[in-house]
C-alpha cells in the first residue's frame, strides 16, 4: 500500500526517465530510497491526457490548499465587497508569485533529493537551524489557527455550536481523518473531495448571483486605482503578501525530496517537467477557487451597496436576505468548513515534515499530529478566554501577520539553496532567473512589510 509515514514511499510525484516515467513520491524519512512505481506508465512529455494528468497530481494538490485557506477568505471577501472585480489582477499575480516559489521547490528537492529544512539544519550552525525551526513552528502554530478558527466559525454557522466546543471538535477530526494519513490515495482523495466541495460551493453562489462577466475579465487587468487609492492598495497588498506560505515552502519540498533521491541525471528532468506541471494545475484551481470568492462578494455584496464585509459571520448572516435565497448562506458555510478541514490536514503534514528536517526527530506520524492539535489549540483557547468569541477577524489579522514576519526565514535560504552551483550541479536556475527570482522575493517581503504595518497601525 502507497504510503506517507516516511518509511515507504506514496504515489504522486512523477519520477523516472526517457519516455516511460513511473508516478511514486515519498515523505521525508524514509532510511532507504525504495521507490516502485504505483501508477501506470506514461507515454506523450506535452499535452498529457487526462490520465497521467491525474496520476501525476498530488503533492500540489496537498500545496494548493494552502492558498484557499480561511485566511484567504477573508481578504477576498474584504477585497470583493468593497472594490467589485477590481482586484482580480491581485489574485492572478498573487498565484503567479506562488507558481514560481514552488516551481524554486520542487527543482530544490528533486535536484538535490533534501527538502528545505534538512537543506537549512546543513547549511547553517546549530544556533541558527534551532531559530529556524522555532520559527517555522510558529509559522505552523498560525497557520494551523487560522485553519482551525475558520473551521470552527463554519461548524457555529451550521449548527449552532460555540467556538472552542468547534476548534475542539476540528482538532479532533482532523486526527480522525488522518488516522488513515499513512494511505496515500486515501488522503489525496480526501483532500481532492474537499476541495471539490469548495469549488462546488461558490459555484452554486455564482449561479445564484450571476456575475457581469464583462466586468470579471476587465478586472484581470491592473487598474492604475490601485496605486492612486491607499485603500485599495492596502487591499491589494494583502492579497499578494499573504500568499507564499512558509509552510508549503517546507511541505513541496519535504514531499519531493525522497523521489530526487533515486533518480538519474535524465529522470531528474522529467521528473522535475512533471511536478512543475502538477503544481501550476493545482496552483491553477486555486487560482479559479480565490478569484471565485471574490467575484461572489463582489455579485452578491459590492453589487447591493455593502461594501464592508471583513468578517465571516456577517457575510453568512447577509447571504440569504441579500439573495433571497434560504440556502445560500449554508452553502457558503459547508464551502468554509471544506476550506478549514483541508488547510489544517496539510499544515499538520507539513508540522511533521518541519520537525524531521530541521531536528531529524522522527516521532510516529500519530504522535507529531497530536504535539501540531495541541500547539495550536493554546493560543485559541487562550485568546478566547480573554477576548471571548466575537471577535475573530482580529484573531486571523494576528496569524496572517504571524506568517508574514516567517517568510522570509523560509524564502531567503530557499533562494540561497536553488542558486548553489554546488548542490544544484547542472539543475542550477540561470543568471537571469536568479535576478528575478531574487527581485520577486525582495518584493514580496516589502508587500508583508508593508501589510504588516497597515494591520498593526
Amino acid at each position: 500500500m502507497a504510503t506517507i509515514s516516511g518509511h515507504q514511499p506514496f504515489e504522486g510525484a512523477a519520477v523516472g526517465g526517457g519516455g516511460d516515467i513511473a508516478l511514486t513520491t515519498a515523505v521525508p524519512g524514509s532510511i532507504a530510497a525504495i521507490t516502485r512505481p504505483l501508477a501506470s506508465r506514461v507515454g506523450r512529455r506535452w499535452f498529457p491526457g487526462w490520465r497521467r494528468l491525474i496520476g501525476t497530481g498530488g503533492p500540489g494538490l496537498l500545496i494548493a490548499v494552502g492558498y484557499i485557506d480561511p485566511g484567504n477568505w477573508a481578504t477576498d471577501l474584504g477585497g470583493g465587497s468593497r472594490y467589485g472585480y477590481a482586484l482580480l489582477s491581485m489574485v492572478l499575480i498573487a498565484n503567479l508569485i506562488a507558481m514560481i516559489a514552488q516551481a524554486l521547490c520542487v527543482r530544490l528537492a528533486i535536484a538535490t533529493g533534501k527538502g528545505l529544512a534538512e537543506l537549512s539544519r546543513e547549511a547553517y550552525s546549530r544556533p541558527v537551524v534551532l531559530l529556524l525551526w522555532l520559527l517555522a513552528e510558529l509559522a505552523m502554530v498560525a497557520t494551523d489557527l487560522a485553519e482551525l478558527v475558520g473551521g470552527a466559525i463554519a461548524l457555529k454557522l451550521l449548527f449552532g455550536i460555540d467556538l472552542v466546543p468547534g476548534v475542539l471538535l476540528m482538532s479532533v477530526g482532523t486526527l480522525v481523518l488522518l488516522f488513515r494519513g499513512d494511505d496515500w490515495r486515501w488522503l489525496r482523495g480526501l483532500v481532492c473531495g474537499l476541495v471539490a466541495v469548495i469549488a462546488a460551493s461558490f459555484a452554486a453562489l455564482l449561479c445564484l448571483a450571476p456575475p457581469d462577466w464583462a466586468m470579471v475579465a476587465t478586472g484581470f487587468t491592473p487598474t492604475p486605482a490601485l496605486v492612486t487609492d491607499p485603500a485599495m492598495l492596502v487591499l491589494g497588498i494583502g492579497i499578494i503578501g499573504a500568499t507564499v506560505m512558509p509552510h508549503n515552502l517546507y511541505l513541496h519540498s519535504g514531499l519531493l525530496a525522497p523521489a530526487g533521491r533515486v533518480l538519474d541525471r535524465a529522470a531528474k528532468r522529467g521528473a522535475i517537467t512533471a511536478n512543475v506541471r502538477d503544481s501550476n494545475v493545482s496552483l491553477g484551481l486555486a487560482l479559479l477557487i480565490n478569484a471565485a470568492i471574490l467575484i461572489a462578494a463582489g455579485a452578491i455584496f459590492h453589487a447591493h451597496g455593502l461594501t464592508e464585509i471583513t468578517d465571516l459571520g456577517n457575510a453568512y448572516a447577509l447571504l440569504n436576505p441579500v439573495l433571497g435565497s434560504s440556502i445560500a448562506a449554508t452553502i457558503f458555510a459547508i464551502g468554509l468548513l471544506a476550506a478549514g478541514q483541508s488547510s489544517t490536514i496539510t499544515g499538520t503534514l507539513a508540522g511533521q515534515l518541519v520537525m524531521e528536517g530541521f531536528l531529524q526527530i522522527r516521532l510516529s506520524p500519530l504522535v507529531r499530529r497530536l504535539i501540531t492539535r495541541l500547539a495550536a489549540l493554546g493560543p485559541v483557547l487562550l485568546y478566547f478566554a480573554a477576548v471571548g468569541e466575537s471577535d475573530t477577524t482580529r484573531l486571523l489579522v494576528l496569524s496572517q501577520v504571524v506568517l508574514s514576519l516567517q517568510l522570509p526565514f523560509a524564502m531567503i535560504p530557499l533562494l540561497r539553496f536553488v542558486g548553489s552551483r554546488r548542490l544544484m550541479g547542472e539543475f542550477l536556475i540561470s543568471r537571469s532567473a536568479k535576478i528575478a527570482s531574487w527581485g520577486l522575493a525582495l518584493l514580496i517581503l516589502a508587500l508583508n512589510a508593508a501589510l504588516i504595518f497597515e494591520m498593526l497601525a
